[in-house]
């Protein structure tokens, strides 16, 4: 079993869980995927604000996992009043990295990318590292810390597949073709980008934290509506 500390990069966070509903145990979920994508969730373990697993690091039981408004519901075995559940608003259920289903073909964990070193394909040198990443609504930014540091903070990198022509997480490394001015845009005596500048050019796709996303091309006429990951 994973360590029990929040510190732990085995633990990820499928639900955060709010409020109780009914008098039976079951208690209203935050999710990241479309609530109905959720049925390969058979067991959770619960982390508190503190970041420590409760119930003696021992997982609970997922009997019942229904989407409801866009939230989920869950019910979970050893959960059966309302006070019960209620004393678990505010924790986050989670799993071990190796209990996530794995993404479609195409997709990538976001949280598989931090770390990967990004090489420009045009001169193979590296450029620097992902660090993290941002969601908007749009299409998600890497955020690539500069090769030797960058006094003006980091760059970021739209995940398109037009710029990032390729991912190889298990390989610790991804390549990018950035487009004129891309690089410079976060440099102390960069106009920034114009208001015309189009960067974004992909759909998203939503998912658990680290949610799968696809690198791909807004085809015309789209509106960017997320698919649904099964």
């Amino acid at each position: 079993m994973p360590d029990s500390r929040a510190g732990d990069a085995a633990w990820v966070t499928v639900v955060r869980l709010g409020r109780a509903r009914g008098l039976r145990g079951e208690i209203f979920g935050d999710v990241w995927n479309p609530p109905e994508s959720y049925s390969w969730l058979r067991r959770v373990w619960i982390r508190n604000r503190e970041g420590e697993i409760l119930f003696q690091g021992e997982p609970l039981e997922v009997l019942e996992a229904r989407p409801f408004r866009g939230r989920l519901v869950l019910r979970l075995n050893g959960i059966g009043s309302a006070e019960a559940a209620a004393a678990l608003t505010g924790c986050e259920a989670v799993v071990p990295r190796a209990e996530l289903p794995p993404p479609a073909a195409g997709e990538h964990y976001l949280d598989d990318l931090a770390g990967c070193a990004v090489f420009d394909r045009r001169t193979g040198s590296r450029l620097g590292s992902v660090a993290g990443w941002q969601d908007f609504g749009g299409a998600v930014l890497l955020e690539m810390e500069p090769e030797g540091g960058a006094p003006a903070g980091p760059v970021w990198i739209p995940f398109t597949r037009s710029i990032c022509v390729e991912i190889q997480p298990e390989m610790g490394r991804l390549v990018i073709d950035p487009p004129e001015g891309l690089l410079e845009l976060n440099r102390p005596d960069s106009p920034g980008p114009e208001p015309d500048d189009d960067l974004s050019r992909a759909d998203h796709l939503p998912g658990v934290l680290p949610r799968p996303v696809r690198a791909r091309r807004r085809r015309p006429g789209s509106q960017g509506r997320p698919r649904r990951n099964p």
